[in-house]
């Protein structure tokens, strides 16, 4: 899901741009230190993230964005403008484990109305995309369950108010 540099200036069917943040690399993952999402031009220098981010802390599906535009076109998210209330949370399977795959995770998820994008075959990351109105308890409960039983960790990428109190 990461994507070239090359993709940035590329408008895609339906309009949508591609943005891209930069960030410092979380130890121990892939050290990225920028990532492209979708996002829909909102006009001006605003737009809104179409697909969840897998490597962006503070970033979710859905946020508005303010970015600038370089001299090749690349354009860089600056600031998140609005939240959009998505919580993203990525899930690592645990190799070899009872859930060891991303279409694995993401149907553990499916029940509770809970998306997920994986990153590849080769490194199964979900990021999943947790909508405003999910049940945050239940989704955390499940996911320290997971951690429990052995099919994965998980990282808090993006959370909001609810999220540390449920």
């Amino acid at each position: 899901m990461v994507s070239s540099s090359s993709e940035s200036t590329t408008m895609v069917a339906d309009d949508r741009v591609k943005v891209w943040y930069r960030f410092v690399p979380r130890e121990g993952w892939p050290q990225f230190d920028q990532e492209g999402v979708w996002a829909t031009p909102l006009g001006g220098d605003l737009a809104q993230v179409d697909n969840v981010p897998f490597f962006v802390d503070g970033a979710a599906e859905g946020d508005i964005v303010r970015f600038t535009t370089d001299a090749e076109g690349v354009r860089w998210v600056e600031e998140r403008v609005e939240w959009s209330g998505w919580c993203t949370i990525l899930v690592l399977p645990v190799r070899g484990g009872p859930k060891p795959t991303a279409e694995a995770v993401c149907e553990v998820f499916a029940p509770l109305g809970i998306g997920g994008e994986a990153y590849s075959a080769e490194f199964p990351l979900v990021a999943l995309s947790v909508p405003p109105d999910a049940d945050v308890r239940a989704t955390k409960a499940l996911l320290d369950r997971g951690v429990k039983a052995g099919w994965w960790n998980y990282q808090e990428a993006c959370i909001g108010d609810a999220w540390p109190t449920a």
